[in-house]
């Protein structure tokens, strides 16, 4: 790999700010970055608390950002919850959509003993908000997945052989916020659960609402993969997983894992509404364009959504780790339109390249309802990298990953507890003794992106020998440990998942602007590391029929107070020397952080002795 500085981009980047101006001339104050939340800000409802970590944010055409934040620890464990921010208003306030002082919408029948002073017995309350929140794209109506203890308590009805059992169920679920602006006006409610088998209340059939549609007998959903997307007024579109007694011929009830992408319309009625979980995709669906594979292969994969003007569009595969057919495909959410219609297949030649077609399609889609942006890679060239295991979040998914804690290798059997794939014995590696595993990762990459209008198909962004970017794959190690989570038997297991974050919008007339993150740097061909890698995110705007305008935002190492002026810190801790700005070091951005003239993202800034956060939202003109 070349020098990341060498021939940058090919002249072709320019400055941000300029982009935005060049548009129809916003006022001076929405030029450039704005501060959604940072360090600085304490949270909503917890005044001697402040934001500390943060997921990156989705924002819709009014400007409203929504983000998952976290505090520091404390006694009491951190604060962590949804929240959002109005950024075309004049000095918005941060408004907390819901956090573990939250109440689990209804269904909710289940008490807990109560944390105030007088100790009374509270209902079930969320513990966690494990993946992205999204927002709608036109309106001010957001979706998000919940974890929290059993919400459901119930009995089960006797028989001859057994007496009648209390159960309590349902850990997790889907929620939504159907005007999110004003959350004081507007409370949660359910829009996917797992109480899919529970048949009589006295309100509502579960089953009816939450069970896996065309699955008998009533099957519950065990899992809900990623982030929820949600459209039109409040239809709420996601990936479940779920089992099914295996079809063996044997006398046992063994079960398999199965998945697929469903969609509910959701209202402000118990339980989210009378309307019950419709069927998009499943692992008994069989693929529209079956390409290498024989006819009526069924979807193996599917990935977690994205919606727009009742669409939705996802990935999906005969065989996620090693695809031969499968690709991009669009679902109207109509009733009785249940038809897919493949967008870009593996057997899509790649723009420009008419001899090749896509050999791998990226999960993370952007889809505004005409544009959709998505990742692809081609060929056979491969680059190993390396990937440390996490030394911060979740305890219990660390600990898999480096055979520490309940995990540790057995000292009389040598038997590995934690992930096999680990590699935690090699004292060469500089960072040692922490585990890594290597993973190949395809060498020609691009960004693309398909107007489902024209059916025109284009590359915005290219990575590989001779080209701009290096890479635009980013790993995450995420998924569920084995015997953890509240009996998700199929809940996905941990590994190093690579994601390519971009985000797409109609920009005025015909045309888009899409945001990608990508990095530039050198690969230490011993270590299989980058070398003092840049990450950036990028904008790209079409200009004329085959010219892309392309503008660098922010990248790490500059200075980051092009985000934030609080981000500076007193290296000499001396008040007569000015204050030293702080570098940026991370960047994220995610599927939903452009919408009309609104870019979002989270950005990290800081050095070894002081660290600083945030959101951010720019401006972009029309």
């Amino acid at each position: 790999m070349r020098n990341h500085r060498a021939n940058k981009l090919m002249g072709v980047l320019v400055a941000a700010i300029a982009v935005a101006a060049a548009a129809e001339q916003p006022d001076p104050e929405d030029i450039g970055w704005r501060v959604v939340a940072n360090n600085g800000h304490s949270i909503p409802g917890h005044a001697s608390r402040y934001f500390n970590s943060y997921n990156p944010p989705s924002v819709n055409q009014r400007g409203l950002v929504v983000f998952r934040a976290r505090s520091t620890g404390h006694a009491q464990g951190p604060v962590s919850g949804i929240y959002v921010r109005n950024m075309s208003k004049p000095d918005p306030a941060v408004v907390r959509i819901a956090d573990r002082d939250t109440p689990v919408p209804q269904p909710n029948n289940t008490s807990y003993p109560g944390s105030g002073s007088q100790g009374e017995n509270e209902l079930a309350s969320f513990n966690d908000f494990p993946s992205i929140p999204r927002i709608e794209i036109d309106r001010d109506i957001i979706a998000t997945r919940g974890k929290h203890p059993p919400e459901w308590t119930y009995t089960t009805a006797a028989s001859e052989s057994q007496e009648q059992t209390e159960t309590r169920a349902g850990t997790t679920g889907v929620y939504v916020n159907l005007a999110a602006d004003q959350p004081a006006m507007s409370p949660l409610v359910t829009g996917g659960s797992l109480l899919g088998t529970v048949t009589s209340t006295p309100y509502a059939d579960l089953s009816y609402l939450f069970r896996v549609p065309g699955v008998e007998p009533a099957t519950r959903f065990e899992v809900f993969p990623g982030a929820p997307a949600v459209t039109d007024s409040g239809v709420i579109v996601f990936k479940g997983n779920y089992s099914v007694v295996a079809d063996d011929g044997s006398s046992t009830s063994a079960t398999i894992g199965r998945t697929g992408v469903f969609h509910r319309r959701i209202d402000v009625d118990y339980a989210g509404g009378l309307y019950p979980v419709q069927l998009i995709a499943n692992s008994d669906t069989p693929l529209p364009n079956p390409g290498d594979c024989p006819a009526g292969t069924k979807f193996g994969s599917t990935a977690p959504p994205s919606a727009a003007n009742q669409q939705a569009v996802f990935v999906g595969f005969d065989n996620e780790d090693s695809p031969q057919c499968g690709g991009i495909y669009r679902a109207l959410l109509n009733p009785g339109t249940g038809k897919l219609k493949t967008l870009v297949g593996l057997e899509t030649r790649v723009p420009g390249n008419k001899k090749t077609t896509f050999k791998r399609l990226g999960e993370g889609l952007s889809y505004d309802g005409r544009f959709l942006g998505f990742w692809g890679s081609w060929g056979a060239e491969t680059t190993t990298v390396r990937l440390y295991c996490p030394e911060e979040g979740n305890r219990v998914r660390r600990d898999y990953c480096n055979h520490t804690g309940g995990f540790s290798r057995d000292p009389t059997t040598g038997e590995i507890r934690g992930d096999p794939n680990s590699v935690c014995d090699d004292n060469t590696d500089p960072r040692y003794p922490l585990c890594y595993q290597e993973k190949n990762a395809p060498t020609n990459q691009g960004v693309f992106v398909l107007d489902s209008v024209t059916g025109k198909l284009v590359s915005i962004a290219l990575a590989g020998p001779g080209e701009p970017f290096d890479d635009f794959l980013f790993w995450n190690y995420s998924g569920a440990p084995p015997d953890v989570g509240h009996g998700q038997s199929h809940a996905e297991p941990p590994r190093f998942r690579s994601s390519a974050f971009l985000s797409i919008s109609t920009r005025s007339g015909s045309g888009f602007r899409c945001a990608f993150l990508a990095r530039t740097g050198s690969m230490d061909e011993r270590t299989h590391r980058y070398v003092d890698p840049i990450d950036g995110i990028y904008l790209v705007e079409p200009k004329g029929s085959s010219r892309m305008n392309m503008a660098t935002l922010i990248e790490t190492g500059m200075d980051g107070t092009l985000l934030d002026d609080d981000a500076v810190w007193d290296h000499d801790e001396n008040q007569a020397t000015p204050l030293v700005p702080l570098p940026v070091n991370g960047l994220a951005l995610e599927r939903e952080g452009v919408r009309g003239r609104w870019l979002a993202i989270s950005a990290s800034m800081g050095v070894a002795e002081k660290g600083w956060a945030g959101v951010y939202v720019m401006h972009l003109g029309n």
